[in-house]
C-alpha cells in the first residue's frame, strides 16, 4: 500500500456512507447487473494495483506469507475495505472468508446485496499474485445467515 497521503487535512480515507451512495447511484443508472459488473471491474483494478504496490506479482511466496500481506493491506491497519479471516485452497478453488466488508456494511439482514467491489478487489489481488485469470462467485453472505461473506475463485479457462 502506498505511503503517499493524497489529501493534506482529510487523509486517504472517506466514509462508507459515501461509497454506498456511489454503489446505489450506479445501480440506479446502470441497473443492478450493470453496476455489479462495473464495480467488480473497478475492484479488480484496485486489487491488482495493491498487489503490485506490495511487490507480490506472480509471487513464489507460500500462501500463508502473501495472504497475510494482503490481509494487512486491506484490514484494520490498511485500507479497511474488509477483514480477511482466511484464504484457503480447496481443490481448484481459492476460497476467501471475509468480515465487515464495505459492501455489506449497513445492509439489513436478508438483503440481496452482493459484495461486488470487495469481490473485485480480492479477485484482482489474487489474479495478480497467482498470474492467473479467475472467476469469482459469492457463495456465502453475512446478510443471509452465514458467519462470513465467502467468495470462491476458480481459474478461468
Amino acid at each position: 500500500m502506498s505511503d503517499i497521503n493524497l489529501r493534506k487535512s482529510l487523509g486517504n480515507f472517506n466514509s462508507i456512507i459515501c461509497l454506498k451512495a456511489l454503489i446505489t447511484g450506479l445501480e440506479d443508472v446502470l441497473g443492478k447487473s450493470g453496476a455489479y459488473a462495473n464495480l467488480i471491474f473497478a475492484g479488480r483494478i484496485r486489487g491488482s494495483g495493491l498487489v503490485k504496490d506490495l511487490d507480490l506479482s506472480n509471487t513464489k511466496k507460500p500462501l500463508e506469507e502473501w495472504s497475510q500481506l494482503i490481509k494487512d493491506a486491506l484490514g484494520v491497519d490498511g485500507t479497511r475495505l474488509c477483514i480477511i479471516k482466511k484464504i484457503e485452497i480447496d481443490g481448484g478453488i481459492l476460497r476467501t472468508y471475509l468480515e465487515e466488508t464495505v459492501c455489506s456494511a449497513g445492509e439489513e439482514k436478508g438483503s440481496s446485496r452482493k459484495v461486488s467491489f470487495t469481490l473485485g478487489v480480492i479477485q484482482g489481488a489474487l489474479e495478480e499474485v497467482t498470474g492467473k485469470k479467475l472467476i469469482g462467485r459469492q457463495t456465502g453472505s453475512v446478510l443471509r445467515g452465514q458467519n462470513y461473506d465467502i467468495i470462491d475463485f476458480k481459474e478461468a479457462y
